[in-house]
């Protein structure tokens, strides 16, 4: 089977896990700061926060950004459940705004048709999770022009595109945002095997997410509400969780960082062959914007022709060996959702999608013959319908 994603580990990643394991910390020592660093100094933003999922950076970015009962959270129904998910961790409400049919992004234009009406309705959102679906990053310029105008936050989901850039600057410089998540889970662009983090250019934001990711409790004197009793005094003064990174992951994070760009690089080179093999047969390629230059963690394209040949294609790829996935099942048609009131038709152009989109195996490591095979089972499962 050649899966749709694959992670690389190197020597020299196994040596810095090993030498982080054979240190004097596990948690809590000198590697989660220097991934950080790296991280931040890569993005150039002014704050990083390691977490032990994207999903955990994604909870203390909406607790730090105020999301609570009786306020809403938006996001596009075309991404992992974690991106609306964590809105309902805070106690808000989740709504969804329909994706644009090129770029497959939360769409500006059905944003500020959305937002124009919920504003009439005394409803507007809190916050807005906007989510680089396979490393394109979304129309950022547009969003952060409507969350001026409107009065809401905006949370980059980034977890597809660490590596990409938005107009000539790298994703998670949190320009055009508060705050930038990603994710370091093992078929993403870089791994800690498992992992996350947030970040963000407002130091209270970075203060406040601290003290989530680690129970509320802080020995920095300043944060204190009460006179320290000695050296050993630390205080809690917010409700957090444990969401912290190890040192172990962090040490392999910091060795994948050093092949970030070649990943990336590979990931185009991989995607361009794609483009070529594929010219002439019934799909639909991605599409890029020409002001980024996408992470492209995923390499999706769509069948045309309807729901059971789209189910074929992917049952017959699966049958030769081909490891294709789909990303993702709309959020609003999930059970969960459903059960709030959302239903089919919400949302037409993820809908749309859902019902044409396969990912087409793309890693790194991945060799010209493997690709090649992936090009000759698709061939023959169109020719075959």
């Amino acid at each position: 089977m050649i899966p749709y994603g694959r992670q690389e580990i190197t020597q020299a990643d196994i040596d810095a896990v090993v030498d982080a394991l054979t240190s004097d910390f596990l948690t809590q020592g000198p590697q989660v700061p220097r991934f950080e660093s790296v991280v931040a100094e890569y993005c150039g933003a002014n704050h990083a926060l390691a977490t032990n999922s994207a999903t955990s950076a994604l909870h203390i970015a909406c607790l730090a950004l105020g999301l609570g009962q009786g306020d809403w959270l938006w996001t596009t129904p075309i991404t992992f459940v974690a991106s609306a998910n964590c809105g309902l961790y805070c106690g808000a409400k989740v709504d969804f705004v329909d994706i644009d049919p090129q770029s497959y992004n939360l769409s500006p234009g059905a944003l500020e048709r959305k937002l124009e009406k919920a504003k009439q309705e005394g409803c507007l959102p809190k916050v807005l999770v906007a989510v680089h679906l396979c490393g394109q990053p979304c129309d950022m310029k547009a969003i952060h022009d409507l969350s001026q105008r409107y009065g809401f936050k905006v949370i980059e989901d980034a977890s597809h595109a660490i590596g990409g850039k938005y107009c000539s600057e790298p994703v998670g410089n949190c320009r055009y945002s508060d705050i930038t998540i990603f994710s370091f889970h093992p078929v993403k662009i870089v791994t800690t095997a498992e992992g996350g983090m947030a970040l963000t250019n407002n130091v209270k934001l970075a203060q406040r997410m601290g003290l989530l990711r680690s129970h509320g409790i802080t020995r920095d004197e300043t944060l204190m509400t009460h006179e320290p009793d000695g050296p050993w005094y630390y205080q809690q003064i917010d409700l957090g969780f444990n969401y912290r990174m190890t040192e172990l992951q962090a040490a392999l994070g910091t060795s994948q960082m050093r092949r970030l760009d070649a990943y990336v690089a590979r990931r185009h080179e991989l995607a361009q062959r794609y483009n070529q093999l594929l010219n002439g047969l019934p799909v639909t390629l991605p599409w890029q914007h020409p002001d980024s230059y996408s992470g492209l963690h995923l390499y999706v394209i769509r069948i045309r022709g309807g729901k059971e040949k789209h189910l074929r294609v992917f049952e017959m790829l699966r049958a030769q060996g081909v490891g294709v996935n789909l990303h993702y099942i709309p959020v609003h048609t999930q059970p969960y959702y459903q059960d709030m009131g959302f239903r089919q038709g919400d949302y037409p152009e993820a809908e749309a999608y859902y019902g044409q989109a396969i990912s087409l195996p793309m890693f790194p490591t991945m060799m010209e013959q493997q690709q090649d095979e992936v090009v000759e089972a698709l061939r023959v499962a169109l020719g075959g319908l």
